[in-house]
């Protein structure tokens, strides 16, 4: 029991204790432990994203009525859950295509950055208690995510403008006006978290969670989940790659595994950006019996970020792509303002609480002011969109009437 206690941590003094008995110097026989750790943890996304492309074909196929990976006992194994290896298989053994022109250097480091930067988010996602079951336990931790999820704003840069194809370009820079747009409201939703927790560490946000942020911060919750739709190209906020009106935007001239790997990273980060939801907003790996057995917390963990990979699969599925003229007006106009009125919300109530109570407010009675806070806000903002959609409607109704009073003095 108390080997399963810990598992992860006791593998890894395990191996440890096997190279030292084996001859190897105690420090290099902790290097290999942790290239064997940095290696299980850049594959982690890897395998998931194998049987996440599955589950997403199951699911949109269930949806909307067509026939998905359905094969049972053919070469597609068992309900077709093979046929994403097999996609693998077909993509790796595709001819590179290169069309002429184009600049060899960040033509092809576009994608190997892409998946880089994809697998590099993993290093400070906490799937447990303690440090075994994190890469690196940075006290800038969701500074250093923040980072790397900007990366690819330079990336798709990379790829559009090396490609020497105009759609690319094109592609390129909606993906740069999409992605800078998003990454404001994005922020400021962090930062709100931030504010409350007192920290840049994952697990100190985690730890901080005795009543989830999701409860107490929604509007933050509800911003960060809108923006990272948009951050990782998600329906109705796909205009990155927007099949239909630029051919696949900025990676239209990649084929074979390049084009695989930008495959790939997008449902890498959809992935991350669900973990990343989870440590901020879900309370990552706290849950029931996580105290008597630590190993539960990546369990609770997985099951969180499963449920918010399946929101993100229902909104991809069921939503149309919005223009983007929308899709931009809705960031600048709407979510931007909203994400700076809450953080000044969240900011003055989490001072009050802080030092309007004597030693500090409780996390219940904490909480409960600021999601009462929170609902004010949501109350006022729907108020406003209300008188708006008001407004709008009379101005559409004056501009009929008077088109119907010119059209008739014609006649």
């Amino acid at each position: 029991m108390e080997f399963l206690s810990n598992l992860i941590v006791n593998i890894g003094v395990w191996i440890k204790g096997l190279l030292v008995g084996g001859g190897v110097a105690e420090h290099g026989a902790a290097l290999v432990v942790k290239a064997i750790g940095a290696v299980v943890v850049g594959f982690f996304p890897l395998m998931v994203v194998v049987f996440l492309i599955w589950a997403y074909r199951k699911i949109a196929a269930r949806m909307q009525g067509r026939l998905g990976p359905n094969s049972s006992g053919t070469w597609a194994g068992p309900y077709g859950i093979l046929q994403t290896f097999a996609d693998a298989i077909k993509m790796l053994t595709k001819e590179d295509i290169r069309p002429q022109g184009v600049d060899l250097i960040p033509y092809n480091l576009a994608p190997i950055l892409v998946v880089f930067a994809s697998v590099m988010v993993w290093a400070v996602i906490p799937f447990g208690p303690g440090r075994g079951l994190i890469g690196a336990d940075l006290s800038i931790g969701i500074f250093y995510i923040l980072a790397f999820s900007s990366a690819a704003l330079i990336v798709f840069l990379m790829a559009g403008w090396s490609s020497n194809n105009k759609y690319a370009t094109v592609g390129a820079f909606r993906a740069v006006a999409q992605l800078i747009g998003y990454e404001i409201p994005q922020l400021l939703a962090v930062l709100a978290v931030v504010m409350v927790t007192g920290s840049l560490s994952t697990q100190d946000i985690v730890g901080s969670q005795d009543v989830i942020f999701l409860v107490t911060l929604p509007v933050s919750a509800i911003i960060f989940f809108l923006a990272s739709m948009a951050e990782i190209n998600a329906r109705p906020f796909e205009l990155l790659e927007a099949e239909s009106e630029l051919v696949c935007g900025y990676f239209v001239e990649y084929s074979g595994m390049k084009f695989g790997m930008f495959y790939l990273a997008e449902f890498m980060n959809s992935v991350a950006v669900a973990a990343i939801f989870t440590t901020l907003f879900l309370g990552g790996w706290r849950g029931p019996w996580v105290d008597q057995a630590p190993i539960l917390g990546t369990v609770w963990f997985l099951v969180k970020m499963g449920a918010v990979i399946f929101l993100w699969m229902l909104i991809q599925i069921t939503l149309p792509r919005l223009r983007i003229d929308q899709m931009l007006a809705f960031n600048w106009k709407f979510l931007v303002p909203l994400a700076l009125v809450n953080l000044c919300v969240v900011g003055l109530v989490n001072k009050g609480t802080t030092e309007g109570f004597p030693g500090g407010a409780s996390a219940w009675t904490r909480g409960s002011i600021l999601l009462g806070a929170n609902l004010a806000m949501i109350l006022a903002t729907w108020g406003m969109l209300a008188v708006g959609e008001r407004q709008a409607r009379r101005r559409r109704e004056a501009w009929q009437a008077a088109q119907a009073g010119e059209l008739e003095v014609v006649v």
